[in-house]
């Protein structure tokens, strides 16, 4: 029987497609690494054998249950939009489109929340929930062309994270299908136990997203607009996490660099002069590869650009010798979204920050202008290849501590390959992520692959080594996966472990995520707990052992101005903080009510085997799923935390965003079935 015959007599009525436009068009993301092979006309490379378009939840778990019963890989397909390689299938692979799941189940006006399909493209369900009068708050540039269960799948990130948070700190609850074909809920729990931060950032390697319930948030009344130029990157990072960290909000807040700031500046001439019938408007801060083929078409430009990326270690000596006294500084946009008086008082709050730390005022256009060009990010990068050039984005993160060091190893490592720019986004108050754009150029695409290819081998050890985290919004995909084994150590076994669990079949998007084989460096040792708490004073984390008690942290940090803000009585305090995290963390700040914030940045544990694993603190990672869930509120079962990273607080407290979603839902009999596998093969691993 043909594998069509096979498909259509076990699944019937659900639509699919072996059409070689479909196959071509399912066959990759948007990993600009294919694209290079494009330009080189071959378009045929991975096809899957079939795509097929289920229609309800149902439909997956029969898609799920026919490929695991014949061994066939299945791919989950939102939008497409992924840039880190997540869709590389076979002739033997099924991509499940899940675009027909894209209805609105429910809406609770009092939470608020509501349960949407993962299918539901971004720009559509937003402007929906705009209509009735809420936003979601979740606003990644590729809002127009991804999905719910792309923001889900990739622990994504938009861009007003900076007073909303992360898609993680939105989800109330998931529906997913696991297994052979299981459907399951798992319900978000602010103390644990909690499943969901498994299956957020798993990338379809644990299961199909079919359904989440989303917390919402009123449609913001007013926003108040600003920008600031600075004498240096630094001293604008600087302004940042002191904003953060004074409990100010920002919906956005984002800071160029010296060349980057040079180049919207440029546009902004231009664009007076467009408006004045003197010429074309360009956009800003697009760049010199985007610009030179607009400005010149992709004939002399093409060649112009492809000339100055030839020597990328030059054009960025250049830029560096220049500096940012000559380019004037670096550009910082802040918008702050609530009310008309809310947003004016933490605005001028923020306006002093900033004027403390050197800054001058730009006034309100850079951030009005830049809110409405906010996605056409998206569409940058085509003008770059048919120019015969590339380019690619890479975002990190680190701690406040760290970043200095972050960003100058990955950009130097960047710029000995590709000419670089970056910016600094998604800022919270114990660290930033970094979000460098490159561009490069060879003599063919095998040699501009080799160079591809060695930018980001060199960009993603040092960001290791520089003790940055290699994703904060994008995941990881096939991109970054041969280096998540040196980032997550152990972790990367337990992530296996999970697998095994959630896919004991094998067919969720193998080759994603993780390679199958063990990692291919060694887990670097994890590091001794602290004798005494230690303090980053840059980050507000404290360094603890989990041995020691939540008293003795407290009182570390009260001649210090500092405090862990818990809600905390004199019993509480004599916890152990191993102790205190397996009973759930109680007495800890609400985390619906400050989603931009977290309770632990980073820890060691040692496991039920007695294995050691070691999470290195960073602000929001995006590196898969997030294993603190197998700690906290799981009374030790998965075994003990040896030292941590919590987060420390001043007297300055965020505004509260309200909401009546309920905190510690019960937990039902089906998810405590599956929180006993998944604690039985985290404990088993070596």
């Amino acid at each position: 029987m043909s594998f069509d015959a096979a498909i259509s007599r076990a699944l019937p009525g659900i639509p699919r497609s072996t059409s070689p436009v479909d196959q071509i068009a399912y066959a990759r993301d948007l990993w600009p690494r294919h694209h290079l092979a494009v330009t080189e006309g071959r378009i045929a490379e991975h096809r899957p054998g079939m795509i097929v378009w289920p229609a309800s939840t149902e439909e997956v778990a029969q898609v799920v249950r026919f490929c695991a019963d014949k061994g066939l890989p299945l791919v989950p397909y939102g939008a497409g939009s992924g840039v880190c390689g997540g869709v590389l299938p076979d002739d033997r692979t099924i991509v499940l489109d899940l675009k027909r799941l894209s209805r609105r189940r429910a809406i609770d006006r009092q939470g608020p929340s509501v349960e949407i399909e993962a299918g539901a493209l971004g720009i559509r369900f937003e402007e929906e929930l705009n209509a009735e009068g809420f936003t979601l708050g979740h606003f990644p540039s590729s809002i127009l062309c991804s999905t719910v269960g792309g923001w889900v799948a990739a622990r994504s990130a938009g861009q007003c994270s900076g007073r909303y948070g992360k898609i993680e700190d939105m989800v109330a609850s998931l529906e997913c299908v696991v297994g052979r074909g299981e459907i399951v809920r798992f319900d978000r729990r602010a103390q644990g136990p909690d499943l969901t931060p498994l299956l957020i950032g798993s990338e379809g390697v644990l299961g199909v997203v079919t359904a989440a319930t989303l917390r919402l948030h009123p449609a913001p009344p007013a926003r108040a607009f600003a920008a600031f130029s600075f004498p240096t990157l630094e001293a604008g990072w600087d302004a940042m996490r002191e904003m953060f960290q004074a409990g100010l909000r920002p919906a956005v807040s984002r800071l160029y660099d010296p060349f980057d700031s040079f180049m919207a500046r440029l546009g902004a001439v231009r664009r007076q002069r467009a408006h004045a019938g003197a010429g074309d408007e360009p956009t800003p801060t697009q760049g010199p590869a985007a610009r030179a083929h607009s400005a010149r078409g992709p004939g002399a430009g093409a060649a112009v650009l492809r000339g100055l990326l030839r020597a990328p270690g030059l054009l960025n000596q250049v830029v560096d010798a220049v500096g940012s006294r000559v380019l004037r500084g670096a550009t910082l946009i802040l918008i702050f979204e609530g009310t008309a008086r809310a947003s004016a008082e933490d605005l001028a709050r923020a306006a002093a920050i900033a004027e403390r730390a050197g800054a001058r005022s730009l006034g309100e256009e850079p951030a009005r202008h830049w809110l409405a060009h906010r996605y056409s990010v998206s569409y940058r990068q085509a003008p770059v290849f048919m120019s015969g050039a590339f380019s690619d984005t890479m975002e990190v993160a680190a701690p406040w501590s760290r970043l200095g060091a972050l960003y100058r190893a990955v950009r130097g490592a960047l710029g000995r390959h590709v000419f670089v720019m970056a910016h600094l986004s998604h800022a919270y108050p114990d660290g930033c992520s970094i979000y460098f754009t490159f561009a490069g150029s060879a003599p063919s695409v095998a040699a501009a692959e080799a160079k591809y290819d060695a930018a980001w081998r060199a960009a993603l050890d040092a960001a290791i080594d520089a003790g940055g985290t290699l994703s904060h919004h994008h995941g990881v995909g096939r991109s970054k996966a041969p280096r998540l084994g040196a980032e997550l150590g152990l972790g990367a076994d337990v992530v296996h472990a999970l697998r095994g669990v959630f896919d004991p079949a094998g067919i969720m998007n193998p080759g994603n995520l993780l390679p199958r084989e063990a990692p291919s460096a060694a887990p670097r040792p994890a590091p001794p707990p602290p004798a005494s708490p230690a303090l980053d004073r840059d980050s507000l984390l404290v360094h603890a052992a989990g041995a020691a008690r939540l008293g003795d942290v407290e009182r570390a940090l009260e001649p210090l101005g500092l405090t862990l803000g818990l809600d905390a009585d004199a019993a509480l305090l004599e916890l152990t903080i191993d102790a205190w995290i397996a009973a759930g963390a109680p007495g800890a700040p609400d985390p619906w009510s400050d989603p931009v914030d977290h309770l632990v940045a980073g820890f060691t544990a040692r496991l039920a085997s007695g294995a050691e694993l070691a999470v290195r603190p960073a602000p929001r990672r995006a590196v898969g799923p997030d294993l603190f869930a197998l700690f906290l509120g799981v009374k030790g079962r998965v075994g003990e935390i040896t030292s941590v990273h919590l987060r420390a607080h001043g007297a300055s407290r965020p505004r509260a965003l309200p909401t009546s979603l309920p905190r510690q839902p019960p937990l039902g009999d089906a998810e405590v079935a599956w929180l006993d596998a998944v604690v039985n093969a985290a404990r088993a691993v070596r």
